[in-house]
């Protein structure tokens, strides 16, 4: 017999029963964009390498130490995608979205990859919902983006998730705010990576997590203290209209995204009882982020929620989420001859919107009502040689144990008006 192949490292499976709070945590989190008028898009799951290097940033850590990169055939270098937010603007820019109408808003889903040191909650191949929305600088549409998080996390259940938040100002006043920063960070003892590290992008440094480094920077000056009068106006409306839509946040003045390409409204999600592995989701606006990529200088906005650490969230609260049972109606066939009409029967209710299995195989009726029994279903269909001779199904109610006979055409019905 060959080895059994494991799957790699830092990828997680989910499978049945894990896998049906996992598909109730993201369709949770996708249906606040779907409602907002955010439409769908399908990205590749990798892209030039190029892409990434530009509009992420080639020191933030995601590109510099993180990505998964290859060549193709041609020997062009590519890369699986580490993010969402760098394949929606190209996206965008191929296929002119931005000629249309303004802000372009999209939702996307799926898995994303970096090459991190797998623990808990932080894996190689993490599952995002992420929207954008392009073509408006408007702070109504930052309240928006960021009520749409908030949602999404109330909407599963979620009560002690925490929203962190910050403006990380704009083209104007940021270069200035950075020599500043820069000269306090060159007066620090700080070791060569990091010196490095500050010299590219001095913002990244505020993102380190080592206490030695933390410790230089109590006195560190911040970005909301140094921001333009544009950007303080549009902080403070976007915070006075979240306030209207009922979200509570912190500031976060020392707050640095993972990405570099974040400007003004910037924010994060943790919660705290997933440890060193708390952040659930978060993005900001990325005014400059197209023009970067090769299209017009549009602003933009928009998030990446992660699934996995969501429904982590999720568990560690307690939360109840999808409904345990595999399917809602399970058919039982207690004669040969009953088989074909039964499973006619079945897929009958399939095509009334109602999930629904039967027993396979030649099994007694003990082994039969063992897999109804594991199937969580609310009730079963009986159909033997004496409901065949009548017209009739027996329906058993699992929940109680009850029977009831229905003529074959009213089985359908009955299971809908039982299932509103």
């Amino acid at each position: 017999m060959s080895e059994a192949i494991s799957r790699p490292r830092g990828v997680p499976d989910y499978v049945p029963p894990e896998s049906k709070d996992f598909l109730f945590v993201r369709q949770g989190l996708s249906r606040g964009p779907a409602l907002a008028g955010y439409g769908y898009i399908e990205l590749p799951v990798f892209e030039y390498e190029s892409l990434f290097a530009r509009g992420v940033g080639e020191s933030s850590d995601v590109v510099s130490k993180e990505m998964y990169t290859f060549s193709d055939r041609a020997e062009r270098p590519m890369a699986l995608r580490p993010e969402g937010t760098a394949g929606v603007m190209r996206a965008v820019i191929q296929n002119n979205l931005h000629r249309g109408q303004l802000p372009v808003k999209l939702w996307y889903e799926g898995p994303f990859f970096r090459a991190e040191r797998p623990a808990k909650g932080r894996y190689r191949q993490l599952q995002q919902v992420g929207l954008e929305a392009i073509g408006s600088d408007d702070p109504a549409l930052d309240a928006e983006v960021v009520a749409l998080a908030d949602q999404g996390f109330r909407g599963l259940g979620l009560t002690q998730f925490r929203l962190k938040m910050t403006s990380l100002g704009c083209r104007e006043c940021r270069p200035r705010y950075r020599e500043v920063l820069a000269g306090f960070l060159a007066e620090l003892d700080l070791d060569d990576e990091t010196r490095e590290r500050a010299r590219v992008n001095p913002l990244r440094v505020l993102d380190d997590k080592r206490d030695a480094v933390q410790a230089q920077l109590v006195d560190v000056p911040v970005m909301v203290d140094h921001l333009c009068a544009q950007c303080q106006a549009h902080y403070d409306e976007t915070r006075a209209l979240l306030r209207v839509l009922g979200v509570q946040w912190q500031e976060a003045p020392r707050l640095v995204r993972g990405l570099d390409y974040y400007t003004r409204t910037t924010f994060e999600f943790d919660h705290p009882l997933l440890g060193a592995q708390s952040g659930i989701g978060g993005g900001g606006r990325y005014d400059g982020l197209m023009a970067e990529l090769g299209g017009p200088d549009l602003s933009g906005i928009g998030w990446g929620i992660g699934t996995d650490r969501t429904l982590l969230a999720a568990q560690a609260e307690g939360v109840p989420m999808a409904d345990p049972a595999r399917v809602r109606v399970f058919g039982v066939a207690l004669a040969e001859e009953a088989r074909t009409p039964l499973l006619s029967l079945i897929n009958d209710v399939r095509a009334a919107g109602i999930s629904a299995d039967l027993a396979y195989g030649k099994r007694g009726l003990k082994g039969a009502m063992k897999a109804a029994d594991r199937s969580g279903a609310h009730h079963t269909l009986l159909l033997g040689e004496d409901e065949l001779a009548k017209g009739i199904v027996t329906v058993k109610n699992m929940q109680d144990g009850s029977q009831t006979e229905l003529p074959v055409g009213d089985v359908v019905g009955y299971l809908l008006e039982a299932k509103g």
